[in-house]
This record gives C-alpha cells, sequence and structure tokens, in this order.
C-alpha cells in the first residue's frame, strides 16, 4: 500500500503526465455525462420498455459497450462501434485493394487519407443505424407516450443527426484522449462503458444470491468472485504471455566480425493482437442486432440465433471470427520479412538461422506456432459467459466472467499502466541526467 501511495505521489509531481490524466479524466467525465442526455423530445420516463429490451440477451452486451446510453435514448446510444465497424472495413480493403495497399506506404499523408475515409464510412454507417434505431425505439415505447413531440419525419431527421453528431463527438474525445491524455481513447472509451455497468452487475448479483431466489445464498457468491478473479488473472497471464527469440550482435574489429555483447531478445507476445481481434469479432455479431431492430418481429429463424450470445451458432461463429481476426491482425501489424531486414542491417542474427529470408521464415513460423493456441484459448475466454449463464449466473453479472468485457478490460488497463509507467521511466531518465550523476569523468575534466 505504500508502494502504491508513493507512485500516485510520483505520478503527481511529474507536470506532463499529471495534465495528460487531467485531460484523460475530463474527457471521460464528458463522455459518461453525455450517456444521460437524452434525445431532445423524448421522455425517459417511458423507457422501460426499453431498459427491459437490454436486459437480457445480446442487447445487454450492446447496451454495456454504449454505457448505458443504448437504454437511455441518449445523444450517444449508439456509441463508438460504427467507427470499429468502418475500421474493419478499411483494414480489409487495405489488404485486398491495391490503391489502399498504396496509401499505407504513403506514411503520415496516407495514414490521414485513410483515417479520412474511416470517418466518412462511419457516417454512411450511422445513416443506415440511426434510423434503425429509432425505428426501434418507436416500437419498444409504443403507447407510453415517449415520444412527447410526436415521431414524425421532422422527429426521424433531427434525431438521427443527432445520434451522428453525438458517435462523431465520441470519436473525437477518444482521438483527443489519444493525443492529449494517456491510453488508447478509442479502447478507454469502451472500457469506461464496461467498467459503469460492472457496479450495477455486482449489486444486482449480490441481491439475488441473498434473497435465495436460485438457490444461492452468500456462499454461491463468494465463489463467484473467486471464479471471477482466477478468470482475470488468467486472462492477464495470456495477454502478457511471450517467446523470446534469441538475436546475437556481431561487430567489426580491424576487417574482421567479432561477436560482442550480451545476448538480446525479441519478444514475440503469445496475444500479439492484443484486444483488437475481440474487439473487431465483436462489431461484426452486432450487425444481426442492428438488422433484426429494423425487421422487428419479422427477423428469420436464421438470425435469431444469433441474437442469444449463450446459443451455439453464435459462439462457434465468435470463436471463428476471433481467431481469424487474431491471424489478420497479426499479420498487417508484424512483418517478419521486415524484422529480418533491421536485424540484418544492425549485424544481427538468430543463432543457428541464415540471415535474410531464412529469418523471415523462422520468425513467420514461430509466430504461427504462438498465434493460434493464443487465438484459442482466448477465444476460450470470450464465450466463458456462455457457461457463466448455464450455471444460474445473472446475464449482467456473467458477461464479466470472461467474454469481452474481460478482455478489453483487462488489456486496456494493461496497456495505459504501461504507458504511464513510460513516462515514469523517461522522467526518471531525465533527472538522472539533470543531476549531473551520470555524466562521463572525462567530460566533467574538460571543463
Amino acid at each position: 500500500m505504500k508502494k502504491i501511495i508513493e507512485t500516485i505521489k510520483n505520478i503527481w509531481r511529474i507536470e506532463d503526465l499529471r495534465t495528460r490524466l487531467l485531460i484523460t479524466f475530463l474527457f471521460v467525465a464528458i463522455y459518461r455525462f453525455g450517456s444521460f442526455v437524452v434525445l431532445p423530445g423524448i421522455n425517459p420516463a417511458a423507457l422501460q420498455q426499453l431498459h427491459q429490451q437490454t436486459s437480457e440477451g445480446l442487447m445487454s452486451l450492446l447496451n454495456m459497450f454504449s454505457g448505458g446510453a443504448f437504454e437511455n435514448a441518449s445523444v450517444f446510444a449508439l456509441g463508438i462501434m460504427p467507427y470499429i465497424s468502418a475500421s474493419i472495413v478499411i483494414q480489409l480493403l487495405a489488404v485486398a485493394v491495391p490503391s489502399f495497399q498504396k496509401l499505407q506506404r504513403e506514411g503520415e499523408s496516407g495514414r490521414r487519407k485513410i483515417n479520412q475515409y474511416t470517418r466518412w464510412l462511419t457516417v454512411f454507417i450511422l445513416l443506415f443505424q440511426a434510423p434503425v434505431y429509432l425505428l426501434n425505439l418507436r416500437h419498444q415505447t409504443a403507447g407510453t407516450g415517449a415520444f412527447l413531440v410526436g415521431d414524425g419525419l421532422w422527429f426521424m431527421v433531427s434525431s438521427t443527426l443527432i445520434l451522428i453528431a453525438g458517435s462523431m463527438f465520441i470519436l473525437w474525445l477518444g482521438e483527443r484522449i489519444t493525443d492529449k491524455g494517456v491510453g488508447n481513447g478509442i479502447s478507454l472509451i469502451i472500457m469506461i462503458g464496461i467498467i459503469a455497468r460492472m457496479p450495477s452487475a455486482i449489486v444486482e448479483e449480490f441481491t439475488t444470491s441473498l434473497s435465495g431466489a436460485e438457490g444461492g445464498g452468500l456462499i454461491k457468491f463468494l465463489f463467484e468472485i473467486i471464479a471471477l478473479l482466477f478468470v482475470m488473472a488468467l486472462a492477464i497471464i495470456l495477454t502478457q504471455a511471450t517467446r523470446k527469440i534469441p538475436v546475437q550482435y556481431a561487430k567489426r574489429v580491424e576487417g574482421t566480425r567479432q561477436f560482442g555483447g550480451a545476448r538480446q531478445y525479441i519478444p514475440l507476445k503469445l496475444f500479439a493482437a492484443n484486444v483488437m481481434p475481440i474487439i473487431f469479432a465483436q462489431a461484426i455479431m452486432f450487425i444481426p442486432i442492428t438488422l433484426s431492430q429494423g425487421l422487428g418481429e419479422n427477423a428469420s429463424s436464421i438470425m435469431r440465433p444469433f441474437l442469444d450470445h449463450t446459443s451455439v451458432p453464435y459462439n462457434i461463429v465468435y470463436v471463428i471470427l476471433i481467431v481469424a481476426f487474431t491471424y489478420f491482425y497479426t499479420a498487417i501489424t508484424l512483418n517478419p520479412v521486415q524484422m529480418a531486414e533491421d536485424m540484418k542491417r544492425n549485424n544481427g542474427f538468430i543463432p543457428g538461422v541464415k540471415p535474410g529470408k531464412a529469418t523471415a521464415d523462422f520468425i513467420d513460423n514461430v509466430m504461427s506456432h504462438i498465434t493460434l493456441p493464443g487465438s484459442l484459448f482466448i477465444a476460450l475466454i470470450a464465450i466463458m459467459p456462455a457457461f457463466a449463464s448455464l450455471f444460474g449466473i445473472k446475464q449482467g453479472f456473467a458477461q464479466f466472467f470472461g467474454g469481452t468485457s474481460l478482455l478489453i478490460l483487462v488489456g486496456v488497463v494493461i496497456d495505459t499502466l504501461q504507458q504511464i509507467e513510460s513516462y515514469m521511466m523517461v522522467r526518471h531518465y531525465d533527472g538522472l541526467l539533470n543531476s549531473g550523476h551520470t555524466r562521463p569523468r572525462s567530460s566533467v575534466s574538460a571543463y
């Protein structure tokens, strides 16, 4: 505890880090405040049917991703997921379409163009999702007097524009957190929405257990907490596990090549893609929800199994998507050929492996061997809420027994803490230089 307090004090002493943290807290507070701002013309007291719709099934997960804004008919109701869906499409195009591949190789200018295309595609997706959400809202609140000024054309057009503006504003907040704050802003916003639902889920499960309505009691609740901590620890271990590749560096001395210095390692994470495949896969699984909202009771029997996160078809497709996106995201973020070229340029090599193509093939082979078990382990954790529901755990609390919620929560927290630690290490290094203790003796005597 003393060490934690001292760490917090050190963080507060670093002006740049303190400013970044305050900016992050401010933007997060703005996001949470907007989640409770109801669309103009909607009576929040008449949204009981919408609350019931989002209390179970895949709708509850969608509501959690929006931090409860979905069930509140908020201006932020559609959340950040349309942008995630647009990012998936653009990244797929970057692999399949030569013009997008060319943009990726153009550096910063190409990155800006790709971001612009992603934003325009996000608006296009919102132009479809916003009216669908409003139609579902009309269906769920029929006869309750929820629409204070009616639900005619003017309301549909104005509310669509407000929902689009709300989601784009969330995207802007996420980008500002990334630039001016701490951590990845988009992932942090998703994580905040998940955390916001956790206290009510725990209280609901605790109340249900004490009431004995499901034959539980306090002992059952304690076992659930222990199981939750175990799964969380397992997720942390999996996301941080690495396979280290040894690298030896050579140096030339008077025309000869000698091997000097300590052997270094290339750490390849068991789950190198982190939480992005989970987010991408979940965004795809939200498509049936959007379609069912527009079709209402006319949703086909083929689509209905994918509206239940405990169904076998849903979980099979979910696992396949996680594995596929893990391979895809690992392939676009880690380039074995580039790694081999950089190693060769710096006179480095893997003992027993020839430099060049053989090194690239070796790294690619190692990545292939660790990516498959890593993706399967993460997929197993992702579908654990379905098993938790089978044991009688309330769905709101079961979502934290693995699943997208836990993996995003663990991954984003670890990444944010690592970034804070890097700021502290840099500051500590600057402090040593300023004190003069690391200055060489020869440089001192020169003065």
